[in-house]
């Protein structure tokens, strides 16, 4: 990439390459082939940096248009529980962390029932759940996806590494900046209160 176009990325391609944004599995699904550059000696797929930072502009914007507190954001994943919860403290969403009660947006008589406007998953398998019940009410679902996801019932696509506990960070924190400055709470240059490493979760305990 030139000088020009890592000018032009929400970060240098540098920063997503050292927290593992690019960096997909083994695998990769045909619908996401679109978003890879490379196939590494090992097997492993890389993942365009001017497309991710792409589709995170695109869903900052979109996402910006909401009121916050229709937007659910949505981990399972243990990684990104911790970037969920940041990210809906500083943008005013609903973080739901942890296992997804069935019916969480389908049944009112629930106690967690939320009605969302917009739904943002961390993975769409480990959100499976999440995913269905935002296809079955008719709202959009925006998602991280890696290379091996599978795309059905998803609005917009994020491609990028949605496994690592420093992507994840990465991810939602540029996410975040994006949405704040569409909405004009932060100046176009204007960054977060924290870095982006006070997004990221506690390694797991062996």
């Amino acid at each position: 990439m030139s000088a020009q176009g890592q000018a032009e990325l929400l970060v240098p391609a540098e920063l997503y390459r050292k927290a593992g944004v690019i960096f997909g599995t083994q695998i990769c699904t045909k619908y996401m082939k679109r978003f890879t550059y490379k196939i590494l000696p090992d097997g492993f797929y890389l993942l365009d940096v001017a497309k991710i930072d792409e589709r995170l502009r695109i869903a900052g914007r979109f996402l910006a248009k909401f009121d916050p507190e229709k937007i659910a954001v949505v981990s399972v994943r243990l990684y990104g529980q911790k970037p969920a919860r940041m990210m809906c403290e500083r943008v005013g969403c609903k973080a739901i962390t942890g296992r997804v009660i069935p019916g969480i947006f389908t049944n009112p008589h629930l106690e967690y029932y939320m009605e969302p406007d917009v739904v943002l998953v961390t993975d769409p398998r480990t959100d499976k759940q999440a995913v269905i019940e935002a296809s079955k009410i008719g709202v959009p679902v925006v998602a991280f996806a890696d290379t091996d996801n599978k795309i059905e019932n998803l609005d917009l696509i994020i491609p990028a590494n949605n496994k690592g506990r420093k992507s994840l960070a990465l991810l939602y924190w540029l996410l975040t900046r994006e949405i704040l400055r569409n909405r004009g709470v932060l100046g176009p240059n204007e960054d977060l209160d924290v870095p982006y490493e006070a997004f990221m979760a506690s390694r797991l305990r062996r």
